[in-house]
């Protein structure tokens, strides 16, 4: 059946026709020249959204993060990252391979935090024997939760305290922005260089930025070039970026309460495990008695698919998921746990029943 509702992840939306309209309109040049107009546009209006002085569009998150980090960090450098984050553990190694950075994973607590004194101690002293620690990378959202505000500024003044500089993967930073009602400048502020995918919650097809000090851009403008990033006429990409960062930041908070909505139908079955929204992401363990592989299935005979591999079951809102589909899920649940289904299942009917009277 053609999926009618996938909540893999917020990359998997389609541009709309707004968005289609505004890409075949954009005025292009050659960006490897930098002389591609609406290209230009966009990192401007990127470096103000995030209070920066500059601001480079890259192709991909992975490449930008990749820039950042070897802006930052020479060969044989060390960065401090948590264990379970995007940069450390879902991007090839491309730090190790490609930059010769050496990653310090540390862990991540439950609210994606590291806790202050493990930073603190993985800082490296001046001796040769070790490698030289010069950055600290945190992620905003993580997992779908909001670094909390003082977070943000404990951290960076211990970074900075110790001579480090600080980078943001804020590939959801517009979530966590309008969950925490802060301005993204604010967020952006307390690092020096800061990564925005523009093709996950946010709607575009292609691309991400980096923004920070413009001498900092500038070295990571020729680290774009080596990592084959250099693209031409860029400006029918970067057209979607400036569509996306018009319209589709403040209805974020759409994602977010259909996830609530999400998470509140799931745990009207406890035997599924689910857990409370996280912005735009409701994670969910189902107990060892329920059938997994037949609990998909069942989802996808009626066009619904989900994604995982992060330990755990998740689901994500975006802006092709509408209130329709969270209806669907309830449906789909609810004959799923259908009384004649088994013993689990007519346990979490009945359940369910009772939560109706």
């Amino acid at each position: 059946m053609t999926s009618r509702a996938d909540f893999r992840s917020d990359t998997v939306t389609k541009p709309s026709r707004a968005m289609r309209a505004a890409m075949a309109s954009a005025e292009v040049g050659d960006a490897v020249y930098d002389d591609c107009p609406t290209t230009k546009r966009l990192e401007a209006m990127a470096a103000e959204l995030l209070g920066k002085e500059s601001a480079l569009f890259f192709p991909t998150g992975t490449q930008s993060n990749l820039a950042g980090l070897m802006a930052h960090c020479g060969r044989g450098d060390e960065y401090i990252v948590g264990q379970h984050a995007h940069t450390y553990r879902n991007e090839g190694g491309g730090a190790a391979v490609l930059g010769s950075i050496q990653p310090q994973p540390l862990p991540n607590e439950a609210d994606g935090t590291i806790a202050l004194d493990a930073i603190v101690g993985a800082i490296k002293p001046a001796d040769f024997h070790h490698p030289v620690s010069r950055l600290l990378t945190l992620e905003d959202t993580f997992s779908g939760s909001v670094l909390p505000d003082g977070y943000l500024q404990e951290a960076t003044d211990v970074a900075r305290a110790h001579g480090l500089a600080t980078h943001l993967d804020g590939a959801r930073m517009m979530n966590a922005a309008i969950a925490s009602g802060r301005d993204p400048a604010w967020i952006a502020g307390w690092f020096d260089t800061v990564s925005l995918c523009l093709s996950k919650g946010l709607g575009a097809p292609v691309g991400s930025l980096l923004a920070g000090p413009r001498e900092t851009i500038e070295k990571a403008r020729r680290i774009r070039k080596m990592l084959g990033g250099g693209m031409r006429q860029t400006g029918v990409l970067a057209a979607a970026g400036i569509y996306a960062l018009e319209h589709n930041v403040a209805r974020l908070g759409d994602d977010h309460r259909r996830a609530d909505r999400l998470a509140r139908a799931l745990s009207a079955f406890p035997p599924l495990g689910a857990g409370e929204a996280r912005t735009n992401m409701v994670f969910m363990t189902p107990h060892e008695d329920v059938d997994v592989s037949a609990f998909r299935r069942h989802l996808a005979d009626r066009g619904i698919i989900l994604g995982d591999g992060y330990g755990t079951m998740r689901w994500v809102t975006h802006l092709d998921i509408d209130d329709a589909a969270i209806d669907l899920v309830d449906q789909a649940c609810a004959e799923f746990f259908a009384p004649a289904s088994g013993p689990v299942r007519r346990w979490a009917g009945a359940q369910r029943a009772l939560k109706e009277v």
